[in-house]
């Protein structure tokens, strides 16, 4: 009987090339690091909240972007996400702060050509919609309130009080101007007219991101720039946002059922949720209070 054999044995048979025991154990192994075309890579999404009042000083529970700017960086550059997906849930505040983390998101967001959705929770009024126009696209819920493109200035009048008490104020300043809006002095109509001055500038700098970033999605037939709010679909009529979606469908849909969303949030201190009744200056809780007030939240 003649043998078969493989290679270039002298003694070659037309029989069938047998292959050496043990090496079928290691070809599943050698599979795996061939590219399989049929085999579709989960992608990944990096989800960013942001939730709170926006401050220089953050506060608890709020935003600013000393705070947020390094999750901001683990967002867009951690893992290589094929998007980033803000969770927005803001009734607005500094102007300043609003405007340096909307810049940092524009900016990582094209060096990295990553788009970036934004879905609306229960508010993103004012600064807070700074933010969402940020995004490439913005989604709410039927009941989510967005708008508010003003700018506000709110503050106490304490000088009858200080009258009545038998109180006397002692300031002097070099400057005429340096003690504008003074709550323990009657107001002056000079100062009143100075801060409105201040306000439309910041307010053209407001409606400026806007129209940037909403282009001609933005209805003209209507004056979207007058702080008022708009409620879900209403807000979509205007071109505010973009549509009624909620986060994880929506995610699926643009990114496919397996997406993986990796999420990026900021941690309190321990002691602060401990003893948040401690920690809170009482002032800035009744101020922050107002704020989602303002929105009935």
């Amino acid at each position: 009987m003649q043998n078969s054999s493989c290679g270039n044995s002298k003694h070659q048979s037309s029989g069938p090339c047998l292959v050496p025991y043990g090496v079928g154990l290691y070809i599943p192994r050698m599979l795996k690091w061939f590219p399989i075309p049929f085999r579709q890579k989960a992608r990944r999404v990096s989800v960013l909240r942001l939730q709170g009042v926006i401050s220089a000083s953050g506060g608890r529970g709020g935003i600013s972007h000393a705070s947020f700017s390094p999750l901001i960086e683990k967002a867009f550059r951690k893992g290589k996400p094929d998007a980033v997906a803000l969770a927005i849930n803001s009734p607005g505040g500094s102007p300043v702060q609003s405007a340096l983390i909307g810049a940092q998101i524009r900016r990582l967001a094209e060096e990295t050509s990553c788009p970036v959705h934004a879905f609306v929770e229960d508010v993103a009024a004012s600064g807070g919609y700074w933010l969402a126009a940020a995004a490439d696209d913005i989604w709410v819920d039927d009941s989510s309130i967005t708008g508010s493109i003003g700018v506000i200035s709110s503050g106490f009048g304490f000088h009858e009080l200080l009258a009545r008490s038998g109180i006397e104020r002692r300031v002097h300043t070099a400057g005429e101007d340096k003690s504008m809006l003074d709550p323990f002095r009657p107001e002056r109509a000079e100062d009143v007219e100075r801060l409105k001055t201040l306000q439309a500038q910041i307010h053209d700098h407001f409606i400026s991101h806007v129209k940037t970033r909403r282009g001609d999605r933005l209805r003209d037939d209507q004056d979207l720039f007058t702080g008022e709010i708009f409620v879900g679909a209403q807000a979509v009529e205007l071109g505010l946002v973009d549509g009624v979606a909620h986060m994880v469908p929506k995610l699926k849909a643009l990114y496919g059922d397996k997406v993986r969303l990796t999420h990026h949030g900021q941690r309190r201190p321990l002691l602060q949720r401990l003893l948040p009744g401690i920690v809170t200056d009482a002032l800035q809780s009744v101020e922050n209070h107002a704020a989602w007030a303002r929105f009935g939240l």
